[in-house]
């Protein structure tokens, strides 16, 4: 299977924003591998992924759009990313925030490493980097690291509610094998500053997980956001804000398709918001 360069699919005149990547900078190394697919993220910037198996996803669009007035907000400077996976989330915040310092925790040392070419090809390695460790595990960070705002994009399902992947890698991000978003609540307790900011997406059906598991980390959902795929189609993730400090909840929807299937002006302006291209 041989390694895939994607072509940009744009429409006529239109340019992408946002700060530029390095490329390869003739890298061998930056070049996808033969079971790989350097796709588009955001903007120029791209992502190596794995032609099977997982790969970035709607989710971690909306994960990084509802974050972003946060940071913008907050002033953040410093980002981290809780289980970064690829670094798709970590990716985009950083080409949203181009002064801005991103960290990413990754226990699969395979995607860590996918993720630090990614970084190297968009040439952002001063100001981006993937730590090999578990998020579970107090010491994977100085004692005294703390950033105003952190985003998670925990597994979904409990481990034996479904089949799961003979791929190691992809298993792992559909299934909580180190934890789901009661260790994530934990995680981002420790690290976020007094008046920082977590945003995190789990699935429709962990509603009243995502509650409980903010009150046992001392931490309050301040903002929720259900994500219909679809007009008519019942809510398929969420993205819930927490914070130290309770504050009256906001709750609203992101609808991504029309009845007719076409992305909706809401989801089009996520989508320009953070330098994807309009419909062709």
């Amino acid at each position: 299977m041989a390694g895939i360069i994607r072509t940009a699919k744009r429409p006529p005149g239109w340019v992408a924003p946002g700060p530029r990547p390095r490329g390869d900078d003739g890298r061998p190394e930056l070049q996808p591998a033969d079971d790989e697919d350097l796709c588009f993220l955001t903007g120029e910037w791209r992502l190596f992924q794995k032609q099977q198996g997982h790969r970035w996803s709607l989710d971690d669009l909306v994960t990084a759009a509802i974050a972003a007035p946060h940071a913008q907000a907050l002033g953040a400077r410093t980002l981290l990313d809780l289980g970064c996976g690829l670094g798709s989330v970590l990716l985009m915040m950083a080409w949203r925030f181009p002064e801005a310092d991103v960290t990413g925790i990754e226990a699969q040392a395979d995607r860590a490493a996918m993720g630090r070419r990614s970084i190297a090809w968009n040439g952002v390695e001063a100001r981006c980097r993937i730590i090999d460790g578990d998020l579970r595990e107090p010491s994977v960070l100085p004692a005294d690291t703390r950033f105003p705002l952190i985003t998670g994009t925990p597994p979904y399902f409990p481990e034996g509610t479904g089949p799961q992947s003979e791929k190691t890698h992809a298993a792992a991000c559909r299934f909580e094998t180190r934890g789901g978003i009661e260790e994530y609540a934990q995680a981002a307790a420790r690290w976020l500053t007094p008046g920082g900011r977590f945003i995190v997406c789990t699935a429709a059906l962990e509603a009243g997980r995502v509650v409980t598991a903010a009150s046992d980390a001392k931490l309050h959902v301040i903002e929720h956001v259900d994500v219909v795929p679809r007009v008519g189609k019942d809510v398929l993730v969420m993205i819930d804000v927490l914070a130290r400090e309770p504050a009256p909840l906001l709750r609203h929807s992101l609808t991504v398709r029309d009845t007719t299937s076409q992305w909706t002006p809401q989801f089009q302006a996520v989508r320009e918001a953070m330098g994807f291209p309009p419909r062709r």
